[in-house]
């Protein structure tokens, strides 16, 4: 048994409705579908983190016909360059890139083996993947009338509670007016009670002494957690010193954390550090420094999956990974778009990732990407054409 093909389709996921955050109004990803097929007739399925992965997958594809699906260290040295996180050397286009694929050979060897990925991987721990679900200020857009002030933000999580058992919340808190930040979660703690969790995803919003001012009626409010409350970890290290509130970042930094006591989390995706194996180890490695670690938002159902199983093979992952699902209407998997019920999604049944590609939805997605053109997800629609800068206050 030899590879086949391999194949990469760039899509467009799309939001309900376009969400307000501190870069500018977000309405879509990009991913990248990623199929590959054995001589046998087998096909694993995975998804890279963005359109741009095409490319690079399009290339790779004519050197791994006739290579062997289950020597992933192989195929893996044909095309990735040695990148130890935060050194001169990393290309995260090409590791993304070839994380996509690395997921589809992990979802292959599941279904020619007859196990799901997270046996694969050293074993199921969990079989229940908690989640949060995010609240955000949205554009109306079609249907969705959006919610532009904090009673509608507030409105929209009662919402979710009574139709699906959400308690745990995450939202995107940065209005360059600070008091209104302060009235949102507040709102939000008044109504949803003492229990409901809430974290607070700021987008290096704030100057340090911007944050200094949000901190103590963060704590007061009870907040879970704060996602890159500033631009820089120095900032977020000074205001350690002010909070308790523990800080979550992107910057896949271990030592830097570990030197600045800051993040206390880290946060990524299987395909964007490189496919399971990467992921495996580096989630290994935060658990040894005493890092937490959760996955973020914006992925097709493929990319879903593939975190489910996971965070459903690793212990180290206990906190509730972050999720847009609720707002994603469109999917490329029969199975999809997921829906977390009680803050929680169950490990997909089956063989591989346990999903299946859905060829009319995948067709659906492809097209909007042509039809539409790449999301800006730094559009301000104040002042089209020009880019916000951080802080923003």
């Amino acid at each position: 048994m030899k590879i086949k093909s391999l194949k990469a389709t760039p899509i467009l996921v799309p939001l309900e409705a376009p969400y307000v955050w501190s870069y500018g109004v977000l309405d879509a990803f990009t991913k990248c579908v990623v199929e590959v097929e054995t001589t046998d007739g087998v096909v694993g399925i995975g998804e890279a983190p963005s359109h741009a992965a095409a490319p690079f997958i399009q290339t790779w594809a004519e050197h791994f016909e006739g290579r062997d699906p289950l020597d992933i260290v192989a195929l893996e040295r044909m095309v990735l360059p040695s990148q130890p996180f935060c050194h001169s050397v990393t290309d995260t286009v090409t590791r993304g890139a070839w994380g996509g694929v690395e997921i589809a050979l992990w979802d292959l060897r599941g279904k020619l083996w007859g196990q799901p990925v997270a046996n694969l991987l050293g074993g199921i721990q969990r079989r229940q993947i908690p989640f949060t679900d995010y609240f955000s200020y949205r554009l109306p857009q079609g249907d969705v009338q959006g919610e532009a002030s904090i009673a509608e933000v507030v409105d929209y999580c009662l919402d979710l509670r009574e139709r699906f058992g959400t308690t745990w919340f995450e939202g995107k808190v940065s209005d360059a007016d600070l008091p209104q930040n302060i009235k949102l979660l507040q709102a939000l703690r008044d109504t949803l009670g003492p229990d409901a969790m809430l974290r607070a995803d700021s987008n290096q919003a704030f100057s340090l002494s911007s944050a200094l001012y949000l901190a103590p009626a963060f704590q007061e409010i009870g907040l879970r957690n704060w996602e890159d409350p500033t631009p820089e970890w120095r900032q977020m290290r000074k205001l350690r010193a002010h909070t308790s509130i523990p800080f979550s970042g992107h910057n896949l930094d271990i030592g830097k954390a570990v030197a600045y006591g800051v993040p206390d989390a880290l946060v990524s995706d299987v395909a964007g550090l490189g496919g399971f194996s990467a992921m495996m180890r580096f989630v290994s490695t935060c658990e040894g420094a005493g890092i937490d670690f959760w996955c973020y938002s914006g992925d097709s159902g493929l990319g879903t999956a593939a975190y489910l199983h996971a965070c459903a093979a690793h212990p180290h992952i206990r906190e509730p990974n972050q999720s847009l699902l609720r707002q994603q209407p469109h999917d490329v998997i029969t199975e999809g778009p997921f829906s977390p019920r009680n803050n929680h999604l169950p490990l997909p049944e089956g063989p591989g990732l346990g999903v299946t590609l859905d060829r009319e939805r995948l067709a659906y997605c492809a097209n909007l990407l042509r039809e539409r053109g790449l999301p800006n997800k730094y559009h301000d629609p104040n002042a089209p054409g020009v880019m916000r800068r951080m802080p923003l206050v």
